[in-house]
């Protein structure tokens, strides 16, 4: 019996993209280490903090916040530095309103 996938929305797309994104960060420690520095999370909660869709926006926020970041993650994930920056809005904090526009 044949299922039809449930459509793939784009946060879940995002979430996988952030989580491939700490993958490769965590195969060198010279990636690894400035950002459990930056995000104050140690090794051992690291997977824990994985689930989190706050930290996982953390995530493409420290790779979006430096160019050469970027583009090495993008290389190593063979995708384009937009998909990236798509993810990352998908999963930041919605733009600030001021009520002016």
């Amino acid at each position: 019996m044949l299922t039809k996938r449930k459509p793939d929305d784009g946060h879940d797309a995002a979430e996988r993209l952030a989580l491939d994104a700490l993958a490769w960060m965590a195969t060198d420690d010279e990636r690894l280490y400035p950002f459990l520095n930056a995000t104050g999370v140690t090794p051992d909660t690291l997977r824990a903090s994985a689930g989190d869709p706050g930290f996982l926006a953390g995530i493409l926020d420290y790779v979006m916040g430096d160019e050469a970041t970027l583009l090495a993650c993008a290389q190593a994930l063979d995708v384009k530095p937009e998909r990236i920056a798509t993810a990352w809005r998908r999963l930041g904090p919605p733009d600030f309103d001021d009520g002016f526009s």
